[in-house]
Parts: structure tokens; sequence; C-alpha cells
């Protein structure tokens, strides 16, 4: 698997290059700026970006931003972003033009190697892993009148697990429960979210990209 890392803290930056190739990874670039990313991407099309959200000039969004924008030039590109603080709204940025392959992890993930690499792999096979914690504070600030709100708190369990990214056997799993159950918790959902099949929108994705959603 060929990576781009894309983090302006040098010493961050070097770890993860180690971190990555000592789990069998090859880094074919590692920079500290989004023109050099993006440039990088360019030279190198690889299957996987590891992108900081905060980077120079601002350190607002720049990662982010050039995180989408590689996306559009490299269709295909998985992108798993790194953030230090749980910021929600730039996870519904990312997910924008599409919810396969992209990641938003905290930057304490990645000392967690065994599920660090984990994630990576989700992502770079076309899923989704987001940082449960994100995962948390936005079913915290929902309002009232929210759809989610209709959600049982056990049905809320299975779309927070599967924001994150897992299949149903996974999320069974997780919570302990059946996979069949899981079947059932998840068709209520796409009940009470107003989703009916089909042929152009995948129930699944639409549910998590509502639950991100913030508005």
């Amino acid at each position: 698997m060929r990576i781009v890392i894309a983090e302006d803290d040098f010493l961050l930056r070097e770890g993860l290059v180690l971190v990555l190739q000592g789990e069998g990874f090859d880094v074919v670039a590692a920079v500290g700026d989004p023109e050099s990313f993006l440039s990088a991407v360019d030279e190198h099309r690889p299957d996987v970006a590891v992108v900081d959200v905060r980077m120079p000039p601002s350190h607002t969004d720049e990662g982010i931003q050039a995180a989408v924008a590689a996306r559009r030039s490299q269709p295909g590109l998985a992108v798993l972003v790194l953030s230090a603080y749980v910021e929600q709204s730039f996870a519904t940025d990312l997910l924008a033009d599409g919810a396969e392959g992209v990641g938003y992890l905290l930057k304490e993930r990645v000392g967690r190697v065994d599920a660090f690499v984990e994630a990576l792999e989700r992502v770079a096979g076309g899923g989704t892993a987001i940082d449960p914690d994100v995962v948390a504070q936005l079913f915290a600030q929902r309002r009232a009148d929210d759809p989610l709100e209709r959600l049982t708190p056990r049905e809320r369990e299975v779309l927070s697990v599967m924001a994150e990214g897992f299949g149903n056997l996974a999320i069974a799993g997780r919570l302990h429960v059946t996979e069949n159950a899981v079947h059932k918790h998840i068709r209520n959902i796409f009940l009470k979210l107003d989703l009916t099949p089909d042929d152009h929108t995948d129930r699944r994705v639409a549910a998590v990209l509502r639950y991100l959603d913030r508005a």
C-alpha cells in the first residue's frame, strides 16, 4: 500500500513514517504543507493519504480542503484525516463528496498502533473510519426536533458503530447482540429516518451522512 503523509509537525510526521514503515507500508512521500501534499499526490498516485486537518498558512482547515481537492483530482484516493481535537464539521466536509474510503481520527489514536493500522486498512479498502469521540459528540449536539431523536438508545448505538465504518457482523460483536438483531435495528433506523429503498441511494451511507450532518 502506497501512502502520502501531510503533517506540518515534524516530529509527528517522522513518527507516522516510522510507524507505517514498521507495519510494512510504503510511505512514498511525507510533507508539511498543502501545496506539497497535492504535488506529491499528483506525482506518486498513492493508495492512501494521511492528512492533518490544521496546516499552514492559517492552521484552520487547509488539510481538509487539500484532502477534498486530492480526492477530486484522483478519484478513488482513500483519505485518513487526523485532528488534535473533535471538529465535527470537518468530518461532514470530507464526506460531502462521497463516504467511500474516508476516515477521521483524533491524533491520540496514532499511539494505538493496532487500531490506527486497522482504521487505515479499512479506509484503503473503501470503508469509513470515524473517531468514536466525534461520533459521541455528534449525538450530544442534536436538536429536539431532529429525526434522529426518533431512534431508541439501542438503535443509536447501532448507528453510532455504523458511522465508525463497521459492517453488521462487527456491529453485532461490538454490541454483544446477534447479527439478526443488528439487521432489525438497521431496518428500523431506515424507517425512522425516512430512508426508503432507492436504486440511486445507499441507505447505509445516507444514514451515516444524516448522522454526521449537524444542520
